[in-house]
């Protein structure tokens, strides 16, 4: 299994989550808000084969966006071949800070362009200014997290070689379920952003990933087996330019 976004560090127990996840053999990308979250995890988590902890500059903490923060960004990514969550969100919860973001997300792409990289975007009411900046910086490979966009832009954000993560949320919306529907089969990853959705009152855990196996190979018309190596590839897709970047040096 995959989980290609999942905020181990915000639940209750991370160390827990993330123990059972390298017991399970879940790939997992542990996104974090903040470079000095990232700091925080990474001294724990460095050790384990299925998770990676990535350098997150989450937009909706842009009031923490400090010059220290910053920094520590520009330095942390020198060190990590593993982005998230960053990006922008123009809704009615983050339209106060745009300018903000803006920068602070113009000031992280300019720090990761520089080589192939693992990067979880968030991108609500803001997917075309996100896929716009992506251009502008050669970014490739980029992963849409929840996306939720406009189902004409995704036709765009697959031409330009990028790759969306769908969770157990996403599955149960009309919306979400249409979206799912558009994306080709060889772009999809899997994902809980976990611990923001519940399942029947319980926090979301990676093995529920299972839902969405199930539900994409009911929609794919293939086993479920199928289905999660199709996720496997994807993501390998993406993975293996990075493997081949360290591997050079």
């Amino acid at each position: 299994m995959l989980d290609a976004h999942c905020h181990i560090d915000l639940y209750k127990s991370p160390y827990t989550v993330a123990n059972e996840n390298e017991k399970k053999g879940i790939s997992t990308i542990a996104v974090t808000n903040l470079p000095s979250h990232f700091a925080m995890g990474y001294s724990h988590l460095k050790k384990f084969k299925y998770i990676r902890v990535a350098l997150g500059l989450h937009p909706l903490y842009a009031d923490k966006h400090t010059p220290t923060e910053m920094k520590k960004f520009i330095e942390y990514a020198k060190t990590t071949s593993y982005i998230g969550e960053i990006g922008l969100d123009f809704s009615r919860e983050g339209i106060r800070t745009k300018t903000k973001q803006l920068q602070s997300l113009r000031h992280v792409l300019s720090q990761i362009s520089d080589r192939p990289r693992f990067i979880s975007l968030h991108s609500r009411r803001a997917e075309s200014t996100v896929l716009l900046m992506l251009q502008e910086f050669s970014i490739q490979r980029a992963v849409f997290h929840w996306y939720s966009g406009s189902l004409s832009l995704i036709n765009e954000i697959v031409e330009e070689g990028h790759y969306f993560s769908i969770n157990p949320a996403m599955i149960e919306s009309t919306n979400g379920c249409k979206i799912i529907a558009k994306i080709p089969r060889d772009r999809i990853l899997t994902e809980t952003d976990g611990p923001f959705i519940k399942i029947e009152g319980k926090l979301i855990t990676s093995h529920d990933i299972s839902l969405v196996l199930k539900y994409l190979s009911n929609l794919w018309e293939c086993s479920y087996e199928d289905a999660e190596l199709q996720v496997k590839n994807n993501f390998n897709k993406i993975i293996l330019p990075i493997q081949q970047f360290i591997k050079g040096i």
